[in-house]
């Protein structure tokens, strides 16, 4: 049977991967205004995200303006706001089923095969919310560096990537060291151990 420490720190790892993405898909720091090359320095620091725009001054004032409509919005935008919902969803699905698997808990019984079982279906299931969140994450940076080389994007309108995609990054990756753990609580049958027949004497053996 895997190791209830080792189930435990996996789901904290889980646990704080998750808050990681749901911080990081709230800020509006996924990309910031680029300053390199010939670009000048202004007052104002653009960022945007995945909901919203926001300008910050140097006076300390913050202007944010939440995207209108979604159709306006491009490809990569729409793919990694969808990637990311489904991301940690997945990982609350994965975190509940792993409560219900974890050797400490009560929950799903007291059947340690069943419940190693459950662990490792939510370790898996965790894997595969913070793949989607990487594939996110790796996504939107991919868009940022593309329109960054573009030497038909104007200086003006060049950015770098900002904290937030740092942070989403950062929380999928602790994602996945803690679902590798869960993941590895995969029952492993007891061999039973093997006797030599013992037949009865037979009717010739007292003759």
């Amino acid at each position: 049977m895997a190791n209830s420490g080792l189930q435990i720190l996996g789901f904290a790892l889980s646990l704080i991967g998750l808050i990681g993405l749901i911080i990081g898909t709230i800020l509006p720091q996924w990309k910031m205004s680029s300053y390199a090359g010939d670009n000048i320095i202004t007052a104002i620091a653009m960022y945007e995200g995945l909901w919203m725009s926001c300008a910050f001054q140097s006076t300390g004032q913050i202007q944010c303006k939440v995207y209108d409509s979604i159709l306006q919005l491009s490809g990569p935008l729409q793919a990694t706001r969808a990637l990311m919902i489904v991301s940690i969803i997945v990982l609350v699905a994965g975190l509940g089923a792993a409560c219900m698997g974890m050797k400490c808990t009560n929950c799903g019984g007291d059947d340690k095969v069943r419940k190693s079982r459950i662990a490792m279906a939510a370790g898996i299931i965790i894997l595969i919310g913070s793949l989607c969140a990487i594939v996110a994450c790796s996504w939107y940076a991919h868009d940022i560096i593309q329109a960054f080389y573009n030497p038909f994007t104007p200086v003006n309108t060049k950015y770098e990537f900002g904290s937030a995609i740092f942070i989403a990054w950062a929380g999928s990756f602790l994602a996945i060291v803690g679902g590798g753990m869960l993941a590895a609580s995969c029952p492993r049958e007891k061999s039973t151990p093997k006797y030599p027949i013992s037949r009865p004497p037979s009717s010739k053996e007292y003759v």
